[in-house]
């Protein structure tokens, strides 16, 4: 920020002398101070002084079960889409299943969370689907019973009347709207519809039935509960029982970069080393070993989510900017030091029990029922 001011500065200098000048033309573009945007770009010329504001710092998700601080604002972020209509202050909660984009290279695959999301969370620009969204009131005075009497912000249904009437009218009364956007993340997960319609999913944003069947509903509606608890609570969920970990009565639990030893394997009928999967070397002192095949049948985005883990939890500087990206700093922030290996053990238990939520999903022809 202080590095645009200063430009912003250099900038209305240059035109107090020679006015015609643009800004683009007389900017510094050093990656290792900024990365500009159209509209900063615009903002230096209309001689827009800007500052930092702490409030606009939140937990957003980068990659699956990946956490990472975001700066929050118009500002600064070139493309914000509707995020402030889910998210608009933090203490306000909101739910949202996203799916992978259109024109992607990786299978479609969906994930749930409860703060902004990456826009390249998924493959081909993350698609969101929210439980409510927000907005301010217009003209018009909250009365006692309006649900968000103390809030500047009113909170709307993600899911249409139309849809909630007629699953009220199919599956009984009882059923809630987050019942149905429950239902949604299940199905999204059934092997059957994800096999059906994968060419589909690659053009078009997924179309969901409500099936005729009440049990199957209900089957997809908890299973989609249990997975969702899953998802968003991944960091306290317990470690695998079966998972074995040696060398962290050490006490050294910083990481560098998680690796698989290697084995013997063979690979198109050669022998070759291969990665043992079973095991992973933490850091010099601190491995696991096993690590059930099933862990890995999870998968998100084109990789397991324990692959995820591995990947985005290692020390890695930017070529542009020079920023170093150290996981180490975040388990000194939430005052955990072994805040790593701990994620790593609770995500292998999260695949795991994913894998028996979905295996455990009903069968269902969905093709026929589009026939």
């Amino acid at each position: 920020m202080d590095f645009y001011n200063e430009q912003r500065r250099i900038l209305q200098e240059k035109k107090s002398v020679t006015p015609e000048i643009k800004a683009k033309d007389n900017l510094s573009y050093k990656n290792s101070r900024i990365s500009w945007t159209t509209a900063l770009i615009r903002d230096t010329e209309k001689n827009v002084k800007h500052s930092i504001d702490t409030k606009n710092i939140v937990q957003s998700v980068y990659r699956p079960f990946f956490k990472q601080y975001l700066y929050f604002s118009r500002i600064l972020n070139e493309r914000v889409y509707q995020m402030p209509q889910l998210f608009p202050v933090p203490e306000l909660e909101n739910l949202m299943i996203c799916v992978s984009g259109l024109g992607g290279n990786k299978d479609n695959t969906a994930i749930i969370t409860d703060c902004i999301p990456d826009l390249n969370c998924l493959d081909a620009g993350t698609q969101c689907f929210p439980l409510y969204w927000y907005e301010k009131p217009q003209g018009q005075q909250l009365d006692l019973f309006s649900s968000n009497n103390n809030s500047e912000h009113i909170r709307r249904d993600g899911l249409s009347d139309f849809i909630f009437k007629r699953a009220k009218k199919q599956y009984g009364k009882s059923v809630t709207k987050e019942d149905i956007f429950y239902y949604v993340y299940g199905i999204l997960h059934s092997p059957e519809y994800r096999t059906a319609f994968a060419n589909d999913l690659k053009k078009m944003l997924p179309r969901l039935p409500l099936l005729d069947n009440v049990k199957d509903f209900w089957a997809f509606s908890k299973a989609g509960r249990a997975l969702a608890d899953l998802h968003i609570n991944y960091e306290t969920v317990p470690p695998y029982h079966g998972v074995t970990v040696t060398g962290a009565d050490s006490g050294f639990f910083r990481v560098e970069k998680m690796r698989f030893p290697k084995k013997d394997g063979i690979v198109r009928g050669k022998k070759k080393k291969v990665n043992d999967t079973s095991t992973i070397h933490l850091n010099s002192k601190i491995t696991l070993s096993d690590i059930p095949e099933k862990a890995y049948q999870y998968v998100v985005n084109g990789k397991s989510a324990v692959e995820w883990i591995m990947e985005r939890y290692q020390v890695k500087t930017d070529k542009k900017s020079g920023i170093t990206n150290d996981p180490n700093n975040w388990a000194e922030e939430v005052g955990n030091p072994r805040y790593i290996l701990d994620v790593l053990l609770s995500v292998i238990n999260v695949s795991v029990q994913t894998v028996d939520i979905v295996d455990g999903l009903p069968p269902v022809d969905f093709l026929s029922i589009y026939d």
